[in-house]
Formats: structure tokens, C-alpha cells, sequence
């Protein structure tokens, strides 16, 4: 496949990435998703990132229906990425896509959840000792050496089993011998295959033998750098018999190099023309026999380390001669590290946002206590659902709060900053994460396989061509075939409210008759036309001001009920907070347009509920 071929590579980037990798490693990188790789090629990683994306999870990132969608689905993948224990963890968790292939969906809940587990179940100490472990990892750029020390660190912590039964079937002392062996390699080893036909850098100290013959050398060349300083050394100005000079030319330099003289001596030429070519001949001949030993001795000091990381029997299994040819404890332990950062990595993520694994169901979306993922601080979870689900039936939840099943659509009313759009976003990750095959912020949750997402946010323009490409935006996606999830936040906001409640009563009707589901945020419910049997409106409610004039609302939407804007509220806040005399009277007298008997109660009850504290 040429590289061309890759969604969002065109001539350049081709021309750039086979001049940097090759074609052949750029396509392995490719349908590796390896974002190092193509970063280190001069892409930037946004662009690498979508390049993978697409490369690898064409048909999942259809799903992706709307701008918004996408907008939620990378702020997902950034806040998992916010947890990622190396990089390299971090790049692959941003290029994972939503799957449409249900076992698959289910494979990584298994592993993930799993992998949520087993870092919950880490104590602190251990947890810090596997942070560590990574972190030294990934400092090391994921180095032979620091793969087999972090599986080390990894077994000692007990994250062996499950999704990491590939770290638990290493064997420790071989482990401890590639460890041992590594710290005399200088550079890295491929742990694919280069250990029979790359040569092995060996490092200072690895072998004592070894090191006085590189120090040898390095001082043989220094002596033949300066052939003409070590005769006049010897010469002396006062050795004038040649066979005294070559007597003293052997000591000299036995003496400056550590050589044996007897090696000197029978590196020395048997005739020189004169004095200068005896010595400089002595020293080139002493160098290319130091050149030698040393090549002799990394090549002895290379074939034990070769040894030391050779095939490991453990990985292939009994009686399969073929099934691991070549595989090593070191390029074991580099795939198994790295799966373990990968996965330990969205484990952490659900386990410190307080994930669930989500029920698979067929057809629709329901949550029990869900948060919105982008949110801080103390958020009060709800519950919401469309579609057929069986948490309406959940034990220990109060009617209140149990979703009902089987409606189609909802639509949601109810107060200004009431959370109508946070609810709609959290239903979007909710949906988006599931479909990656990752836990979801919610008590509980059921979520369907949805072949696109139209997630629509409000969008603060009054015109035509607004209109359109809202519309362009939403209706295509809702008539293809397949299982459509509409989230549509404040339809009205683009046209005149006659005329937008009249496209929303369709959009509502044409979502039904689709077979899709759908929530449609609006401030327009009473002046829809009577709604099909598969629709209902809820409400969210604001309750009043809390005794700083902050909006108190009641987040869990109210089934069935048509919430209530209840702008007396705002007045209140405006009232209360007016410092101009002249200011504060033109919201008073807004506060008579909207009832002055509900504003002066909703200041009262927050002046007593002030007082009160």
C-alpha cells in the first residue's frame, strides 16, 4: 500500500516520511499506530494523531456525526491521556477509536476493567513503586533496559494476572540475567532480532579484559598521533646507535601504553629506512593489532551477552517448535511493558474518576448517577435515559431518579444555567466511551452500539445560513441507515421561535419514525404540536438563590414534567446585585414584568436563608 493511499498523507508528507523512515518502516508505523514514530519523522502530533485515527478506525470514527461529537470524543481522549503512566501509553490512548464490532467492544471492557482492578487494589506503596517504575521508562524512551527493569518492578507489585498475565508468565531470573546483561550493552538492542545480526556495543565496565585493551589503544593512537614527539622522547639527544634507539622506542611505549614489551617489540618492522620510520612504524602496527584484540574481545564479550538474551523456551508453548523462533526475554518484556502502560493507563483513568463498566444492550441509552466527566469539584449525579433499559426497575432508586423506558425521544425543558447542556455532553461521553470499550462516569449505566452520534450544541447566530448548515448537519446522519443517537441542544436559537418550534416537532417526528433516539433541548415544549406516543418532555427546575445569590437548581431532571425557565430568579440576582440606583430601577421594574410578588419572595428567602447561617 503505497503511503499516499493513508487518509491525510499527501505527496509531501509521503516524500517526508520515506526520507525519515523509509516506506516500508513508515507503514509499519502506520498500522502500528505509532505516533512516536511519525512524530520523530518531523509531523506534529495533532496530525499524526488524526492520521492514525483514521488509518486505523475508518468506520468507528464515522460515528462521529457532528463538529460537537468530535469536539467531546477528543476531550475524552485527552483527559484519559491526562492519566497515561509513559508517552508512549498517552499516544496510544489518543488514537483509539469507537469500534462497531460488539465483541471487540466487549473484549476491552474485559481488559480494562480488569486493569481499573488491579490499580485499585495497589496500595499506595505499590502504586508509587509502579509510577516510578514507568516513570523511569519513559525518561529512558522505553530503552531494552528500563522494559526489563519496569517488568521487574511490575512483578514485584503483584500486576500479574488478567490482562497482565503476559508480565506474569516472564521469568524472573531470566529477567534478572537480560537486566544483567542489558547493563553492559551501550545503546539499545533490537529485541525483535538484532541480537544475531547487529553488533552489540559493549559498555565501559562490562568487562575488565576488555576495558585495558580499549585503554591500550586509546593510547597506542595517541602515541602514533605524535610519532615524531615520542622520537625525540627517546632520542633524547643523546641516543645515537640505532639498535639503542630501538631498544628505548619498545620501553617507551610499553611503558606509556601498558603493552607488553615483548608485543611492542613484535609489532616493530624488521627494517626502517631511518629512526622516524622504525617509530612510526612500530606505533601503526601496534594500533592495528590493539584494533584486533579489542575486535576479538567484544566479539567474546558480545557472544555471552547473546547468550545471556537469547530465545527464552518459556514463550513458546509445549511442543509448538515455531510458536516464539526467535523471541527473547527482553523483546518479551518490552510488549508486555508496554500493553501493561497502555492498559494500567485507562485503568487509572476509570478507577480515579469513579468509572463503571457499562451494560451493552441493543437499543438505548440509560444512566444512574452519571457525572459529566469535564466537571470539578462536588457535582451532583443524575439519571436520564431514552429507549428500552432496565434501570427504571433498579432496586433502591427512588422513582424520582429511575429513568423511563421505552420513549423514543425526550424533550428537555426547564431553567437557564439548569444543566440542560451539561446533560446532553454527558450522554455524548457516556455513549463515546462506551463505545471505545471503556468504563463510563455514571452508578450504572446501559448504553446500545449507535452507528453515528449527533451531538449539537447552541449556536448564538440568527440566520439563514446557520440554519442550513445545522440542519445539513443533523438531518443527514438521522435518515442513514443504522442506529443514530440525536442530541440536540436549543434548536430555537437559530431561527424565530414560531418557526423553530415547528422544525423541532418535525426533527422529534422524523427521530421516531427513524427508529433512532433522541434528546432535544428547548425552551419551545408548550408550542410543540402534540408530540408521537414515543416522546416525552421532562424538566429541570431551579429552586431559588442560595444566600450568596447563586441559582440553586435541582440538576436531576423531573419525568414527564415540562420544567420551567423561571426568569424571576435571574431578576432576583439582578436586583440584589444592582450597585447603581438608577440600574437597580430598571431591573425592579423588570421584576414587575415577571411578577414582583415571586422576586421580592425569592430575595426574602435568601436574606433569611443568609440570616439563618
Amino acid at each position: 500500500m503505497r503511503l499516499q493511499d493513508y487518509w491525510g498523507i499527501g505527496p509531501k508528507t509521503s516524500e517526508r516520511l520515506a526520507e525519515a523512515l523509509g516506506t516500508e518502516r513508515a507503514t509499519e508505523a502506520i498500522e502500528a499506530a505509532d505516533v512516536r514514530a511519525l512524530v520523530g519523522a518531523g509531523l506534529h502530533r495533532g496530525r499524526a494523531t488524526r492520521i492514525l485515527r483514521r488509518a486505523n478506525g475508518e468506520a468507528g470514527m464515522d460515528v462521529l456525526a457532528t463538529s460537537d461529537a468530535r469536539a467531546v470524543y477528543d476531550d475524552l481522549l485527552a483527559l484519559a491521556a491526562d492519566e497515561a503512566l509513559t508517552g508512549h501509553a498517552a499516544d496510544r490512548i489518543r488514537v483509539l477509536t469507537p469500534l462497531l464490532d460488539r465483541d471487540a467492544v466487549e473484549s476491552r471492557l474485559d481488559r480494562v476493567v480488569a486493569a481499573r482492578d488491579a490499580w485499585s487494589g495497589l496500595n499506595e506503596s505499590d502504586r508509587e513503586a509502579v509510577r516510578e517504575a514507568f516513570a523511569v521508562y519513559d525518561e529512558a524512551d522505553g530503552s531494552d533496559l528500563a522494559a526489563v527493569e519496569t517488568a521487574v518492578a511490575l512483578r514485584e507489585a503483584g500486576v500479574t494476572d488478567g490482562p497482565f498475565e503476559d508480565v506474569g508468565a516472564l521469568d524472573g531470573d531470566r529477567l534478572r540475567d537480560a537486566a544483567d546483561a542489558l547493563a553492559d550493552v551501550r545503546g539499545s538492542i533490537d529485541p525483535a532480532g538484532g541480537l544475531d545480526g547487529d553488533d552489540i556495543a559493549i559498555a565501559s565496565g562490562a568487562d575488565a579484559e576488555l576495558d585495558r585493551l580499549r585503554e591500550q589503544l586509546s593510547a597506542a593512537r595517541d602515541l602514533a598521533d605524535s610519532a615524531f614527539d615520542v622520537l625525540e622522547s627517546v632520542r633524547d639527544g643523546s641516543l645515537r646507535d640505532f639498535e639503542a634507539l630501538e631498544a628505548g622506542t619498545i620501553d617507551h611505549v610499553a611503558r606509556e601504553t601498558g603493552v607488553e614489551p615483548a608485543t611492542v617489540r613484535a609489532a616493530a618492522p624488521d627494517e626502517a629506512l631511518d629512526a622516524a620510520d622504525f617509530v612510526s612504524g612500530t606505533l601503526r602496527a601496534l594500533v592495528v593489532e590493539l584494533e584486533a584484540a579489542v575486535d576479538e574481545r567484544e566479539a567474546a564479550v558480545a557472544a555471552d551477552i547473546r547468550e545471556r538474551l537469547g530465545d527464552d523456551p518459556a514463550a513458546a508453548g509445549e511442543g509448538d517448535d515455531d510458536a516464539a523462533a526467535g523471541d527473547t526475554t527482553v523483546a518479551r518484556a518490552a510488549t508486555a511493558v508496554s500493553d501493561a502502560a497502555f492498559l494500567l493507563s485507562l485503568g487509572r483513568f476509570a478507577a480515579e474518576h469513579g468509572h463503571v463498566r457499562p451494560t451493552l444492550v441493543d437499543d438505548g441509552i440509560a444512566v444512574r448517577g452519571a457525572r459529566n466527566p469535564f466537571l470539578g469539584g462536588d457535582v451532583q449525579p443524575v439519571s436520564y435515559g431514552v429507549g428500552s433499559h432496565s434501570l427504571a426497575d433498579a432496586e433502591g432508586v427512588a422513582s424520582a431518579d429511575a429513568p423511563p423506558t421505552g420513549d423514543r425521544v425526550s424533550v428537555l425543558t426547564g431553567a437557564n444555567s439548569g444543566g440542560k447542556t451539561t446533560l446532553l455532553e454527558t450522554l455524548c461521553a457516556v455513549a463515546l466511551l462506551a463505545s471505545m470499550g471503556l468504563p463510563v462516569p455514571a452508578d450504572a449505566a446501559e448504553v446500545g452500539t449507535f452507528d453515528r452520534i449527533v451531538f449539537h450544541r447552541r449556536h448564538a447566530s440568527f440566520n439563514a445560513g446557520v440554519l442550513e448548515s445545522t440542519l445539513k448537519s443533523v438531518v443527514p446522519p438521522l435518515v442513514a441507515d443504522g442506529r443514530t443517537l440525536m442530541l440536540v441542544d436549543e434548536f430555537e436559537a437559530i431561527t424565530e421561535p414560531g418557526r423553530a418550534a415547528d422544525l423541532l416537532n418535525g426533527l422529534v417526528t422524523l427521530t421516531v419514525d427513524r427508529g433512532a433516539l433522541g434528546v432535544y433541548v428547548t425552551h419551545l415544549a408548550e408550542d410543540l404540536s402534540p408530540l408521537p406516543d414515543a416522546a416525552r418532555i421532562d424538566g429541570i427546575f431551579a429552586e431559588g438563590l442560595t444566600n450568596d445569590l447563586d441559582l440553586r437548581v435541582d440538576y436531576q431532571p423531573r419525568f414527564e414534567t415540562v420544567g420551567k425557565s423561571t426568569p424571576e430568579f435571574i431578576v432576583s440576582r439582578l436586583v440584589a446585585n444592582a450597585g447603581d440606583r438608577g440600574v437597580r430601577a430598571g431591573f425592579e421594574h423588570l421584576a414587575g414584568a415577571v411578577g414582583e410578588e415571586a422576586v421580592q419572595r425569592t430575595l426574602s428567602d435568601a436574606e433569611w436563608t443568609a440570616n439563618d447561617d
